[in-house]
């Protein structure tokens, strides 16, 4: 079904194993852990089926769709170059929705957290590329932390190895990624301003009350303050918070969060779009070390920028958050986070598998 063309890369091999967050049961997958009794899980748990679906012509894509694989902190991405418009037809057709979620899904298609289309801007004053996020349900997200992150290293690495730092354009705004010189793979990339920064806020799911804070960095997130993330139900709670009626219709990214001390963080969320609980999330982790730390009224490095904020996720990663924060109401500005990524393979999806044949 998906031909892997070219080759896994010598030190995405031989990494070390992810050490992290101590869990109940280390041995699950988050992506099985999807809530299925409450009607979601996993994006395409169910066979997608084409057949039912808007067709594409396979002399539209005769040749296949090449695409690069990248990882940062465990979330995965399938990076695709769209510059000439020869994908249009996959990505922005009535079929579109249908497509991604065959790509993203595990076991029966590639396998990932989203899909990233990107088009070169060559006359665009400000940005070098233009980057949607795909959703492995379908849908489009304005803004993807660690999506944005691959596709600043893709790019770099695949597209203008000459550059040493590229300008996105994504449905939030403009985001910045730069090579970082803290370690190999290390990226960091300068986000689009937060906004809707919410007071304190409870909500009761299945009789236990959660306090959480509400704020935007692209897409909804709701930060909620736990003891111990390790042993927390994530699918389930996670999911219910996700499609509480206080959030809907879109629902909400759920962050739960557990303070290690000052300045430090860690975090499991359940992501939508995804509809499970991922590895990683780089606006979540965002988000939750901007309100932790106006929150936990931590001290002014961490708000003025100078210092980040250690993020540990559940892919055993520790990612770093900076940010500034001032006046009264307090107003977030210059987002950056720093994050690992790992180029994992190039492959080329075959026609047939595009077409349901």
């Amino acid at each position: 079904m998906v031909q892997m063309v070219l080759f896994f890369r010598r030190h995405f091999l031989s990494a070390r194993k992810p050490v992290g967050l101590r869990l109940r049961n280390p041995q699950t997958a988050p992506h099985t852990q999807t809530a299925r009794r409450f009607g979601f899980g996993l994006a395409g748990d169910r066979v997608c089926d084409m057949t039912d679906s808007p067709s594409i012509s396979p002399a539209v894509i005769i040749a296949g769709l090449p695409f690069c694989k990248l990882t940062a902190a465990g979330n995965d991405f399938l990076c695709v170059d769209n510059s000439d418009g020869r994908h249009d037809a996959l990505f922005t057709g009535p079929a579109a929705p249908e497509v991604v979620r065959r790509l993203c899904r595990h076991g029966l298609g590639v396998g990932a957290d989203g899909v990233i289309v990107a088009r070169r801007l060559p006359q665009h004053p400000l940005a070098d590329v233009q980057a949607r996020f795909l959703e492995p349900d379908g849908s489009e997200a304005e803004l993807c932390g660690n999506g944005t992150a691959c596709c600043a290293a893709w790019w770099l690495e695949h597209m203008e190895p000459g550059l040493d730092a590229v300008t996105l354009l994504t449905a939030a705004g403009m985001a910045r990624g730069r090579r970082s010189q803290d370690g190999p793979g290390r990226i960091r990339v300068c986000i689009p301003q937060p906004r809707d920064l919410q007071p304190e806020e409870t909500v009761e799911v299945e009789g236990r009350t959660w306090t959480l804070i509400r704020l935007t960095i692209g897409v909804p997130h709701a930060v909620v303050f736990v003891d111990d993330v390790g042993p927390l139900d994530v699918a389930r709670w996670g999911g219910l918070l996700r499609w509480h009626s206080r959030f809907a219709p879109r629902g909400i990214n759920v962050n739960f969060t557990q303070v290690l001390g000052e300045g430090e963080i860690a975090v499991r969320t359940f992501e939508f779009g995804v509809e499970a609980e991922t590895l990683a999330c780089g606006t979540g982790s965002a988000s939750a070390a901007i309100v932790t730390t106006l929150a936990r009224g931590w001290n002014s490095g961490l708000r003025s920028g100078e210092t980040p904020v250690r993020v540990q996720v559940r892919g055993g990663e520790t990612l770093k958050v900076w940010f500034e924060a001032r006046g009264t109401p307090v107003e977030v500005t210059d987002v950056c986070l720093e994050t690992r990524v790992r180029t994992v393979y190039d492959g080329v999806v075959r026609p047939q598998f595009l077409t349901g044949g």
